[in-house]
């Protein structure tokens, strides 16, 4: 594809420095461009902690680290520069607070060294998560060049060609106190990040762990009962009928962008809080547990809702992720802390349950407004709402449920009074861009990089498009949801296993697992085959035109589930003589995907599932390709989708159903030997899918967990996709894991 012309700025630039032409092969690589600024942190040799404001700039696999902008300080040179490398790993750790303000931290580290790290803080969760996505892409880059072997590779030093930038590093030139984080806001102009795609991966967005609409089949049962100061009031009509209680919630666009909402709700600025939020304006920090979750303490006088309450406090835990097309979840859960016992004068009391989901709207090109749908949903007791269902709505106008929702409308409004704050101009300006030609190495600076990184998102993926409440995409999803039942499993045999050899038999009792198949749907701590139908994938013209299809049979047949435990982390499961992949059956079957989730917790758990063919597999096939490809290839290609069919509500909307790209969210090891690839999916590798698999831990007894693997197809002969296999986990329980045996 074209790429598009520098300015003379940058071109300036790119011509101060060493350069020549890449090669990969034969073929030339294109490469991108990112810069803007960034605040490094860290502890310098006095155990002060310190901020300093750096400009980064990110040229295909080079790094560069300048004091000012170079575009403006011509001929400036870099304070640290280096290479970036197929081991260098990012991690998002969320929202800190740095010299009293908040900001979003990335870390830096060496897969194989993690004692070589370091930290840079952006001010908005969108800024650090365009910098994972670029980091992401210059992986994605070295590790292209390592398995092709370029003249690059050639060229560089072992010890530098796997480098990156040496953030924890003393030099004596830029050390220095931290002055605050009062400059934090430098944007200087519209943000000028260009999502261009390269020949080495896409460099779109792809929700990592996301809760909004997404790839499952679910059934919408919200009935608007009310629209108040603005805002639609919805009751979930299923739940109304089950007699556990009710959903309500509170839908309205507030004129601002996501991330300008996100950090006025999540801010504890009370005189702030107090001119949109009439209930719990007074907050007070209690406990950080990580970057994506916090507990808080409040108080309200609750007067101005009913005249015979007394004062009350509160405490309550926040849990927030911010998906890669800018959305955020925000849960919400009573909680108790040690910290903040009940206090005299005021009556404890529990705020309801909630989730808050934060996401754009798409308007038109030629559309200079900044908007967001936020929708709060809450849980309410059947008898809170009855109140409300008896036609007595200025009764219910009293009650704290109804402050609550009332939050959407104070939002709204409050963006409406201060407009200045819709268009805040971005703290970081970016570009990215693609050009023909990348630089080599130059000459690299004594230490000042080590080895590298990436946790980055690129895929051309889901939107927000294919939301199923969208009346033409609906139409749309229906009707290729037709036309998919006329495809045939023998075409998707045909074209990824090879039909010319006949199938042996698979008998399910010959392969055993540490978990037992279910018989039926009240049987428990067990898995399950659900099929295909529940899952929506890509069609046949979803190039075209973001066209989804239910999912048709699996090409796999899952063959059992181990449940493990042990207090060191589980790899290579495969190699193991007791598994089923060194049995004699599973010896005998021409090829078995082994995916092993490895989970964090104390002691460590993984679900292990197996998946068999009948048929070899055809190397030309896209599974072929995936199965036998680099690693890269793979990262870049494995999704899961998730789907929690029975279980608490918040549970549900903090896995959400959307598509996850695996390789590109968290760390995926894969081991291909004889007929197996074990694919080791390290949960922990991600702060977010931490917190998220932390919270299904705490239900996991009474959930119902659907899964479904595939591999990505983003060429048109590679659709329509297919379902590699799924699994249904019935209310598994922790104890009945067994331990592993190393």
């Amino acid at each position: 594809m074209s790429s598009p012309s520098p300015s003379p700025s940058k071109m300036a630039l790119s011509e101060g420095s060493d350069r020549e032409g890449s090669e990969y092969g034969s073929e030339e690589k294109e490469t991108f461009e990112y810069f803007g600024w960034v605040n490094h942190i860290g502890i310098n040799s006095m155990g002060h902690e310190y901020c300093h404001l750096r400009f980064l700039f990110l040229r295909g696999r080079y790094v560069e680290m300048y004091k000012r902008d170079p575009h403006e300080n011509r001929g400036i040179k870099p304070i640290r520069k280096g290479v970036i490398g197929h081991t260098l790993m990012v991690e998002e750790l969320g929202r800190r607070t740095v010299n009293q303000e908040d900001v979003y931290v990335l870390r830096f580290y060496n897969q194989l060294d993690n004692t070589k790290k370091g930290e840079i803080a952006c001010a908005t969760a969108g800024e650090a998560q365009k910098w994972l996505e670029a980091f992401g892409q210059a992986r994605q880059q070295a590790e292209y060049e390592f398995s092709r072997g370029g003249s690059t590779n050639r060229k560089l030093s072992t010890e530098h060609e796997y480098a990156w930038l040496n953030l924890e590093g003393h030099r004596p030139r830029v050390r220095r106190y931290a002055s605050g984080l009062k400059k934090l806001i430098i944007g200087k102009g519209p943000e000028t990040l260009l999502r261009q795609n390269s020949s080495v991966g896409d460099f779109s967005s792809e929700r990592d762990f996301e809760a909004g609409a997404g790839d499952v089949i679910e059934p919408h049962e919200w009935k608007c009962v009310r629209t108040v100061n603005g805002i639609r009031i919805f009751e979930n009509v299923a739940d109304s009928k089950s007699g556990k209680g009710v959903l309500v919630k509170a839908v309205g666009v507030v004129d601002a962008s996501t991330d300008t909402v996100f950090e006025v709700f999540l801010s504890l600025d009370r005189h702030r809080r107090y001119e949109w939020d009439m209930l719990t304006s007074d907050l007070e920090p209690v406990d950080s547990v990580n970057g994506h979750y916090d507990v808080v303490y409040g108080t309200y006088d609750p007067n101005h809702l009913t005249q015979w309450q007394s004062k009350r406090d509160f405490v309550f835990s926040r849990r927030w992720f911010r998906g890669e097309d800018g959305a955020y979840t925000i849960l919400q859960f009573p909680a108790v802390h040690k910290n903040r016992p009940p206090r005299s004068g005021y009556r404890r009391t529990k705020i309801n349950p909630s989730t808050w989901e934060i996401r754009g709207l798409n308007l038109s090109p030629a559309s200079s407004a900044v908007r967001c749908l936020v929708t709060q949903i809450l849980e309410l007791p059947t008898s809170g709402w009855s109140i409300r269902k008896k036609n007595h709505w200025e009764e219910f106008q009293k009650t704290v449920p109804y402050a609550l929702l009332c939050q959407v409308a104070g939002l709204k409004e409050y963006f409406g009074a201060n407009p200045v704050l819709c268009f805040d101009p971005p703290t970081t300006v970016v570009h990215s861009e693609v050009s023909s030609s990348s630089r080599a190495s130059g000459e690299l600076e004594d230490d000042e990089f080590y080895d590298a990184i990436s946790a980055g998102t690129s895929s051309e993926d889901e939107d927000s498009n294919d939301d199923l409440e969208d009346g033409n995409m609906k139409l749309k999803n229906v009707s290729w949801a037709i036309a998919s039942l006329a495809l045939k499993r023998s075409s998707v045999i045909h074209k990824e296993l090879d039909d010319h050899i006949p199938p042996i038999s698979i008998e399910a009792s010959q392969y055993h697992g540490s978990m037992s198949q279910g018989k039926d749907v009240t049987d428990t701590n067990c898995w399950s085959c659900p099929g295909g139908e529940g899952f929506m994938i890509r069609g046949k013209t979803y190039l075209k035109d973001n066209s989804k299809i239910t999912g048709g049979d699996p090409l796999l047949k899952n063959l059992a589930v181990d449940w493990f435990k042990a207090d060191n982390c589980i790899d290579k499961v495969a190699l193991h003589p007791k598994c089923l992949v060194q049995s004699k059956a599973g010896k005998e079957l021409p090829f078995i995907l082994v995916i092993n989730l490895k989970i964090p917790a104390k002691p460590n758990y993984s679900l292990v599932l197996y998946y068999g063919a009948d048929r070899p597999i055809r190397k030309e096939s896209l599974l072929g390709r995936f199965v036998d490809g680099t690693d890269t290839f793979r990262n870049a290609r494995l999704k899961l989708i998730p789907s929690i069919v029975e279980g608490y509500w918040m549970v549900k909307r903090a896995v959400g159903t959307k598509t996850c790209l695996l390789g590109k969210a968290i760390t995926c090891n894969y081991l291909r030997q004889d007929n197996f690839l074990e694919i080791d999916v390290d949960i922990g590798s991600s702060s977010v899918a931490r917190s998220v698999i932390g919270l299904v831990l705490g239900y996991i007894t009474s959930i119902v967990v659907n899964l479904a693997i595939l591999i990505e197809a983003k060429e048109e002969d590679e659709l329509p996709e297919y379902i590699l296999g799924t699994v249904q986990l019935n209310r598994v329980t922790l104890d009945s894991a067994i331990p592993f045996e190393e």
